[in-house]
């Protein structure tokens, strides 16, 4: 990255001026820049490809494509088999998990002295620092561009696997009245249902991202998380937390649309018959 001078002539914060996604892998943290392997190893997220159809997607020529495969190979970024179909072809395959990106668009202006200020020692509030702190290296990243979702969604996953058996109920509407009440008691925020088709699910006061500023996407990468992963075992199958509004979005709650796979089709943005209005 370019660094820029302060005033005294010394190095001050790295401006960063182009896109950079990072992998890990089972050998380490790869830093991925150039566009075409990004669009590659971006479409290799979402499912396993043939050699024939990434040369296909990334519009290059196929020399060009065999070349930023063989790289992405020997950095421990993708891995391939032989097509069980052809044994002369190929299928490509992610050995880690996108973790973290950095983009010069996604820089925020720095709000961290606003932060600090809302925060007064002595508080009742056995959780206002704690929340001032995960807020504080939100913004932090985000002034730099850094974007941690991907590595939040998995950290939020793994506490929704621990969180499970808490909160474990056969009946849906018995396990969101759960997950609700765990909410508020850990002052998480307060989390009602706003409509069964598809389970919608509202937050207020989100402790993830109600002081974040104004970014006009989602920012509740944690929350997802650990929701997908408990409605994912409460309906033994992979199950999706799909936010649709944030308080980082411009609104006063967040929505999260919770869809089983199988059925995973359009986000939906209307509004339906409301099962419960609190579960306090």
């Amino acid at each position: 990255m370019e660094q820029r001078m302060d005033g005294r002539g010394r190095p001050g914060r790295p401006k960063p001026d182009r896109e950079i996604d990072l992998y890990s892998t089972p050998v380490g943290t790869r830093a991925v820049e150039n566009p075409v392997r990004r669009s590659i190893l971006a479409a290799l997220r979402e499912r396993e490809y043939t050699f024939d159809e990434i040369v296909s997607l990334a519009g290059r020529a196929k020399s060009t494509v065999s070349v930023h495969l063989q790289d992405l190979v020997a950095t421990g970024v993708i891995g391939s088999r032989t097509d069980p179909e052809d044994s002369r072809k190929k299928i490509f395959f992610l050995t880690g998990d996108l973790i973290a990106s950095v983009s010069p668009e996604d820089r925020v202006a720095d709000a961290l002295t606003a932060y600090a200020g809302a925060y007064r020692a002595g508080s009742a509030d056995p959780f206002a620092f704690y929340k001032l702190t995960f807020r504080t290296i939100r913004v932090s990243l985000l002034q730099e561009g850094i974007l941690l979702d991907p590595l939040l969604t998995r950290a939020g996953e793994r506490i929704g696997e621990e969180l499970y058996p808490v909160v474990a109920d056969p009946q849906t509407v018995w396990f969101c009245a759960k997950i609700a009440r765990f909410w508020e008691e850990h002052r998480l925020g307060r989390l009602k249902v706003a409509r069964t088709e598809p389970l919608t699910l509202l937050v207020y006061d989100c402790f993830e991202c109600a002081d974040l500023p104004v970014t006009g996407k989602p920012a509740c990468a944690f929350d997802s998380g650990i929701l997908r992963a408990l409605f994912s075992r409460h309906y033994g199958r992979p199950t999706e937390a799909i936010e649709t509004r944030c308080y980082s979005m411009g609104f006063d709650h967040c929505r999260f649309e919770v869809i089983p796979m199988e059925t995973t089709t359009a986000v939906h943005t209307g509004t339906g018959p409301s099962m419960c209005d609190d579960f306090r």
